[in-house]
């Protein structure tokens, strides 16, 4: 009887009782659609190493690298990054705390390498703790081992599915470079983007340019092949198995199958058509995302501060709504519960408090230390300059005139002239808010609903 108990944990533990459970089928169903042949392994990439980037690449590690004659996933990050001395004797902290991790390093014969530079006496490097299943900008969250690539052709020149795993302001020359190498390319590859930012264009009309549409620019590879997935959701947590949910927006042909294939007990994802709205939106909350923040340092976390906060903010995004989708209570849900999520303990937010505690500074760039790119800050600046255009203008209810739609956004002024205008501090945020001729948030809701705002011509459509 031991025997058999002890066989039955050893079958669970191989993932031999998973197989029954249909991941095995979901895995062939994609290959097919594919077009993969038997002894053809099906490859996905995630380009960039940042946190989100890293557990997308390690849950489907965890999934499905257990069919390694069906399946080969990789990660691309850059080489060179080297790991500070407090950095290490934190890592080094981490993996002391976990059994587990320890003992994995240990039976990889890693974990010197971690001692030495606790003492001081190596350097480590991103790529090379990355291999172990460590996130740089998430240190505290130990991942499974991965497959490092730091040559960027030799990690995409085959993929079959690359998963944009880079910052929005990143995503536009990574893959230019990437297009170099996809020239001999007979089959088309599937792009799943991950970045949560916008660009602004200005000609002919002012428009969004999302991560997806700077891909297809760049690559040529066709809208109907790059899908958008985003959710209410934190990378830590999503791999912990704290229950989580996300929607992959694109083609019917792609993302159907994509969601099905994601599709985890603890995290659940569902698919929608509307693939430039979701992004753009997954760029707007970070703008307020960073407000939050401030809002909750400058007044010692009080839940009714920060409740007024979020009446104005999502008001303001209510409004921007308006302009950029033509029914836009069907993004309500997806939107509140994605901005909820960010503001309570999203990268942005950390920022926020961390300018208002003066423990950092807009000088000190966007890219931050243990955090990566903070997406927020560029998306504050091409909102701003977006919706400062005469060109869109709209009638000022009250006033009766003509205004930019920035002039009905003042938490988005004030992000703007705190971030990157740079002539207020972070203190003016609660100015805005305790302003006595700030519109009540419910008049900017019924001034969205009760007018016809919507400018198709921002997301690029006729």
């Amino acid at each position: 009887m031991v025997v058999s108990i002890m066989g039955i944990v050893d079958a669970y533990s191989n993932g031999s009782l998973h197989n029954h459970n249909g991941l095995e089928e979901k895995l062939d169903e994609l290959r097919a659609l594919v077009g993969k042949g038997d002894s053809d392994p099906l490859i996905i990439v995630s380009v960039g190493a940042g946190a989100w980037g890293s557990v997308f690449a390690a849950i489907l590690q965890d999934t499905y690298g257990q069919f390694r004659d069906k399946i080969q996933i990789r990660i691309w990050r850059r080489a060179g990054r080297s790991v500070d001395r407090g950095t290490a004797e934190h890592l080094f902290e981490v993996i002391n705390s976990r059994e587990d991790v320890l003992r994995r390093l240990i039976r990889r014969c890693a974990y010197l390498k971690y001692v030495e530079a606790r003492l001081g006496d190596r350097t480590l490097f991103a790529d090379e703790i990355l291999k172990d299943g460590f996130c740089l900008n998430m240190i505290d969250t130990p991942l499974c081992p991965l497959k490092v690539v730091t040559n960027l052709q030799e990690a995409v020149w085959d993929a079959d599915i690359v998963v944009n795993g880079l910052p929005s302001t990143e995503t536009r020359e990574i893959f230019e470079e990437i297009s170099k190498f996809w020239n001999e390319r007979i089959t088309v590859p599937i792009i799943i983007s991950l970045a949560k930012g916008i660009e602004a264009a200005l000609d002919p009309v002012p428009h969004i340019i999302t991560p997806t549409k700077m891909i297809n620019q760049a690559t040529g590879v066709p809208m109907e092949n790059i899908l958008y997935l985003g959710g209410p959701n934190i990378a830590s947590e999503i791999y912990n198995k704290e229950y989580a949910n996300a929607r992959i927006c694109g083609a019917e042909k792609w993302r159907k199958p994509l969601a099905k294939f994601l599709r985890q007990p603890q995290f659940t994802v569902w698919d929608n058509s509307d693939l430039v709205t979701h992004e753009v939106m997954g760029g707007l909350k970070n703008v307020y995302a960073i407000g939050a923040g401030m809002v909750a340092a400058l007044t010692n976390e009080s839940a009714t501060s920060k409740s007024v906060y979020f009446a104005h903010c999502t008001s303001e995004m209510i409004f921007i709504t308006h302009l950029l989708a033509e029914k836009p209570e069907k993004l309500a849900g997806p939107l509140l519960a994605d901005t909820y999520v960010t503001l309570l303990k999203g990268r942005n937010a950390w920022y926020g408090q961390m300018l208002a505690k003066g423990q950092l500074s807009p000088d000190m760039g966007d890219n931050i230390s243990g955090k990566g790119m903070i997406q927020g800050v560029s998306a504050v600046e091409a909102f701003f300059k977006l919706l400062s255009q005469s060109s869109l203008n709209v009638l000022h209810p009250e006033e009766n005139k003509p205004v930019a739609p920035v002039e009905l956004c003042p938490i988005l002024k004030t992000l703007y002239k705190i971030l990157i205008s740079r002539e207020q501090s972070s203190q003016a945020i609660l100015k805005a808010l305790r302003d006595e001729n700030l519109n009540d948030p419910r008049e900017r809701i019924e001034i969205a609903q009760s007018h016809a705002f919507y400018k198709p011509s921002l997301l690029g459509q006729p």
